[in-house]
């Protein structure tokens, strides 16, 4: 039975990190569409997402079934509880590449009215720490999962810098539009930051048993 029940966490584990590996697609290409204007990708990553919310499903389902069969405790509890848990900040994560899709689209052909350099920045950073933070739920690594807290301050500091810029533009009514969408965007992936977050406080905990806020 005890090899079953291994079997089946790490069965669990691998459809989180599928499910990881499925949002950072989306997050990609969202930004990809956002650089370069690029309608028929941005529909793509609105499309796809139906995939991502299915597998998201799955995992509770899953989780849920794993627990009221094997009535788990102590650290296999908390990683049956901390896969639900991250399996919802990943899929709110492909849920802020939809978004950007959608602002993508919104945008359109438009120039834009500012350098979007930040912009791309803001989502590498987030790229990066979403691939950081399903590594250090995979290895279990808490000194991963404590790197982040730096990264989403860089994060959040960017985000900063693009609404001060923003509010420098002139706001015009031609330009309002245009200038919600990438305020939409920013704060997309600084949500995005913070969810990974979120991740790396459910690895933390997953290893020390107890709760820490890593923006403290």
């Amino acid at each position: 039975m005890r090899g079953k029940f291994e079997y089946d966490l790490k069965t669990l584990q691998q459809k989180l990190i599928e499910l990881g590996n499925l949002t950072e697609v989306a997050l990609t290409q969202a930004i990809e569409a956002f650089q370069t204007k690029n309608v028929d990708q941005a529909l793509a990553v609105i499309e796809r997402d139906s995939e991502i919310d299915m597998l998201e499903e799955e995992i509770n389902d899953f989780a849920i079934l794993l627990i009221a069969k094997q009535q788990p405790v102590a650290i296999d509890l908390r990683r049956i509880v901390v896969a639900i848990k991250i399996a919802t900040d990943v899929e709110r994560i492909a849920d802020y590449a939809v978004n950007i899709a959608k602002a993508t689209i919104r945008i359109g052909e438009q120039p834009f009215v500012m350098g979007i350099d930040k912009l791309v920045r803001m989502h590498q950073i987030a790229l990066d720490m979403v691939s950081l933070g399903l590594k250090a739920y995979n290895e279990e690594d808490v000194l991963l999962a404590r790197k982040i807290s730096d990264m989403d301050d860089e994060v959040d500091e960017l985000y900063g810098q693009i609404m001060r810029d923003l509010l420098q533009l002139e706001h015009s009514q031609e330009n309002f539009s245009q200038m919600n969408m990438l305020s939409l965007i920013a704060r997309y992936l600084e949500r995005t930051a913070d969810h990974v977050t979120n991740m790396a406080e459910h690895v933390v905990y997953l290893v020390k048993g107890r709760h820490y806020d890593l923006n403290s």
